[in-house]
């Protein structure tokens, strides 16, 4: 890898006369799409200092928390992957070593590249998988292709979330729109913040849920008051072979997004954070939306995952074989464009 520096992190970049991507070497986060022409990011930095997993340390009092998500949020940017669990660990589970998202949030990657592509591989000892991915530029676009492997004897369910974070500059809860092919969809019955404004539990059709007050809330855009909070589970379109979302911020005539194949990631989350967690690193001053895409409705352990099995007739895991593999692709898509643009198609190369 021909290594560089970003935000103070070891990292490998690609880039075209239109995009740079950035990846991190630790914790594999896709940290920035750059679009040249918009001069911005839509992908979330946050406003602490990031350190290397490898760096964390516990005894950093308060620093990032105590909890199971302390690691993470020390180091985390933009597109994070969650594999095997999205969520959190259980107790036993994280005295053995295991970070909320799972190991490929904060191991090592072996980072190789060539002037149009990167490819990233990773092993995860706890859960006992070998993971790599391949980034390609496009022009405007960036291909993605993902390969999960079962190192054990042992046929087992799966979690595997593309946790996509934006936040500003692009992000403004005022104007930025989103658009996605999404149907049945649920409130989640945990706030995963301190300010829910959702109804927890309910479900209902994209995009307009409930409110708490008992008003309706357009999910095309974020609640544009703070402190708010919510996190919201939301089924594919089952009448494309394709699923996407986009986000469109008029202030720097940019549509941003993502498409995949909807047998392959199912359920996209939406989660909210307008300045309402108060603690460290937080400090009520993040403005962040998650789109993650992937084969889990909810953030939760692997023990609820497997308990729930199903919802809106939906598995909410796959199951990958003994000694097997499953694979993946999608796209990011980067456009100037004046107003909200049409849905998102499969690209052709």
């Amino acid at each position: 890898m021909t290594g560089i520096i970003f935000k103070g992190r070891k990292a490998a970049q690609l880039e075209n006369e239109f995009l740079r991507v950035t990846v991190l070497q630790e914790g594999g986060h896709i940290a920035e799409v750059f679009d040249k022409r918009a001069g911005v990011s839509p992908l979330w930095i946050p406003h602490w200092k990031s350190l290397e997993p490898s760096d964390f340390a516990r005894d950093r009092p308060g620093q990032f928390g105590t909890d199971a998500d302390a690691r993470l949020l020390a180091g985390i940017m933009g597109h994070n992957l969650c594999l095997d669990i999205f969520g959190g660990p259980s107790p036993e589970e994280s005295l053995a070593g295991l970070t909320v998202h799972g190991e490929a949030s904060v191991d090592c990657y072996k980072i190789t590249q060539s002037p149009d592509e990167l490819i990233m591989e990773l092993a995860l000892p706890l859960a006992q998988l070998k993971f790599s991915r391949s980034i390609h530029l496009y022009s405007q676009k960036v291909r993605i292709r993902e390969v999960v492997e079962n190192l054990s004897a042992i046929d087992r369910p799966l979690a595997w979330t593309q946790h996509v974070t934006l936040s500003p500059p692009f992000l403004d809860p005022a104007t930025t729109q989103f658009r996605a092919s999404l149907t049945r969809s649920i409130v989640s019955e945990t706030d995963p913040g301190f300010d829910a404004y959702l109804s927890p539990g309910e479900e209902f059709i994209w995009p307009m849920a409930p409110r708490l007050d008992g008003g309706q809330a357009n999910l095309c855009q974020m609640n544009k008051t703070s402190p708010a909070s919510g996190y919201t589970a939301h089924l594919a379109d089952s009448q494309s072979d394709h699923a996407y979302f986009s986000a469109f911020a008029p202030q720097f005539r940019l549509a941003f997004g993502y498409i995949w194949r909807r047998l392959d990631f199912p359920w996209l989350g939406i989660w909210e954070e307008n300045c309402s967690r108060q603690s460290s690193p937080w400090d009520g001053r993040a403005v962040t939306r998650g789109m993650e895409f992937g084969v889990s409705p909810f953030p939760e352990s692997r023990r609820q995952m497997v308990d729930r099995n199903r919802l809106l007739d939906t598995p909410t895991y796959k199951w990958i074989t003994s000694r097997g593999r499953l694979e993946a692709e999608y796209w990011i898509t980067s456009q100037i464009a004046d107003v909200t643009p049409e849905p998102l198609t499969w690209p052709e190369i």
